[in-house]
């Protein structure tokens, strides 16, 4: 009897080494260095293969007992993909609860109003390890976009803001964080359209032109209400940046040639709106294109401050345009 208690006496005093052991294994920190330790987590990603990332990474200390946390943890079978990053102390308790918690590293993008589609993968694949060519052709892929969105095209849909955004994201997540976003914003915005603009697009494709016309907020009703008269009167709306939009964006100043550009997008040549936006607008240009400034004016030129000078007749207007082109001088 004396040799069964001692027996149990011995294994209980294992059992408590074992688990004071296996205590500190788990939640006495490790140093792994002033510098950072990243592991990208993708998709398709197996348990296994994620378990030698963070080993050649040098995260784990003690990879058999990170091994049985995770699966008794169940976090195994939901990890999350992005970029997980680790520095300085750390603990297999520290790894395993970034895992559970999805603490993925993330960072701010900001899309300026006025950007194409193009020049938005751009940014985009500046700051994220995506490819701008696959955002691109997803965004103008109109059998993806009317399956997915109905929207025929997302010209115009990606709305200009910050983002928080992560490491590892696809190019379709950030399209749609980017259309939730413009349909939060303008929820409502387009309930009553004028008789003479006959789509949300259409409007949209106002909202545009006045973004890519104004520099300063105050202005933007003034400028909407310009092709807002125009468009009632059957004008055409010659504005400059269709016309740099249907030669594919220009980095030089619009030539007189260049008006002759024959495009559906070519404002000078054909009537009424262009078929779609030519950027994405900010809500100021939107809300602008819903409630223009209520003037009669039908013409306007930069006068080289980021302003503009207005008027109602084509001879204010090129009087106007002659002292533009006498300040310049």
């Amino acid at each position: 009897m004396k040799s069964v208690k001692h027996l149990l006496g011995f294994i209980l005093v294992l059992i408590i080494i074992a688990t004071g052991f296996i205590a500190y294994k788990i939640f006495i920190p490790y140093d792994i260095g002033s510098e950072r330790h990243s592991v990208m987590i993708k998709d398709n990603d197996t348990f296994p293969a994620i378990l030698k990332n963070l080993n050649d990474a040098g995260v784990l200390h003690g990879d058999y007992i990170f091994k049985l946390m995770v699966v008794f943890s169940g976090v195994d079978k939901k990890l999350s993909p992005g970029r997980y990053d680790f520095v300085g102390q750390i603990s297999l308790y520290d790894v395993l609860r970034k895992l559970k918690n999805r603490d993925i590293a993330t960072l701010m993008v900001t899309i300026p109003e006025g950007l194409t589609i193009y020049k938005t993968a751009g940014l985009i694949a500046d700051k994220l390890d995506i490819d701008s060519s696959v955002f691109a052709a997803l965004a103008v892929d109109t059998t993806f976009t009317q399956d997915k969105y109905n929207i025929n095209g997302l010209e115009g849909y990606l709305f200009p803001e910050t983002y928080r955004l992560w490491y590892g994201i696809n190019a379709d997540q950030i399209i749609d964080i980017m259309l939730s976003e413009y349909n939060h914003k303008t929820d409502g915005l387009f309930s009553q359209l004028p008789d003479y603009i006959n789509s949300k697009k259409s409007l949209l494709a106002l909202a545009s032109i006045i973004e890519a016309e104004a520099r300063l907020d105050d202005e933007k009703p003034i400028i909407s209400s310009v092709y807002h008269n125009r468009l009632k009167r059957k004008m055409r709306l010659q504005a400059d940046p269709t016309v740099i939009y249907a030669l594919g964006g220009l980095d030089r100043p619009l030539y007189y040639k260049d008006l002759e550009y024959d495009s559906p997008y070519n404002t000078y040549k054909y009537a009424g709106l262009p078929p779609g936006p030519i950027n994405s607008p900010g809500l100021a240009s939107i809300k602008a294109a819903i409630n223009p400034a209520e003037t009669n004016y039908l013409y306007f030129v930069a006068d080289g401050t980021g302003r503009h000078i207005f008027s109602h007749t084509l001879t204010e207007h090129n009087r106007a345009k002659r002292k533009v082109k006498r300040d310049k001088n």
